[in-house]
């Protein structure tokens, strides 16, 4: 289903890994061009709004940069653009302005198969880059996008508890999961000691579930917005 050309969209560098990471190691192995676009840079929203051009910040930003570059290394990714938005503020900027950044990497990459962020999610950012997201795959825009697929990440999506992600497509990463694991290491600042989700062994366990949802040991779980069978 997936093709063999896949954009992976993230509001800021991790939530791939979070959302995808198994997946991503997966399909480059078995021969797919994979490229991650990065909305976001990340780290300001940490920061005063005084302080979000200052030397501290503009260092956060090229710290988070290169633990991207080393995280999807280690899954063999090297196609990757950065936008930086200002982390915390999408909504500042007009939707069709993301739509817009969104849908120049569609053309230029050309993928059968996108995935993005739930619309569920906690954190603002991640909703406003599923809903740019959906504007710039929709079906009638000149682009080649197939399917649509959204992922979840933890400490976002399930904390929105009043709404809840649903998955209805899951994808086995069983020689996947230590690969993941160990490129979330590289965000060092965004991991802490079980059982905050984002640790080894939540992952890990996010893992397991939705593998034992699927009869499988290990998976990472999607909702398909949209998809064409050919």
């Amino acid at each position: 289903m997936l093709g063999n050309r896949i954009l992976i969209v993230a509001a800021h560098p991790d939530d791939d890994i979070l959302g995808c990471g198994g997946v991503m190691a997966r399909c480059r192995k078995e021969g797919a061009a994979v490229k991650v676009v990065f909305l976001g840079e990340g780290s300001t929203s940490r920061f005063d709004a005084s302080d979000r051009d200052g030397p501290e910040a503009l260092a956060a930003i090229a710290e988070r940069r290169n633990a991207a570059k080393k995280a999807l290394d280690i899954l063999g990714l090297e196609d990757i653009t950065f936008h930086d938005l200002s982390c915390g503020r999408f909504d500042r900027a007009p939707i069709l302005e993301i739509g817009k950044i969104i849908e120049a990497e569609i053309e230029a990459f050309k993928p059968d198969t996108v995935f993005t962020h739930s619309h569920v999610d906690a954190n603002n950012d991640h909703g406003i880059a599923f809903q740019a997201t959906l504007q710039a795959s929709r079906p009638g825009a000149l682009n080649h996008v197939a399917n649509v697929l959204s992922y979840e990440v933890p400490t976002s999506t399930e904390w929105r508890f009043t709404e809840t992600f649903t998955p209805n497509y899951f994808i086995g990463i069983e020689d996947e999961i230590d690969a993941k694991i160990k490129a979330m290491a590289a965000y060092g600042s965004e991991q802490k000691p079980y059982p905050f989700p984002r640790s080894a062994e939540g992952l890990r366990a996010l893992a397991m579930v939705r593998g034992m949802q699927a009869g499988i040991p290990y998976a990472e779980a999607f909702q398909v917005i949209r998809g064409i069978l050919s």
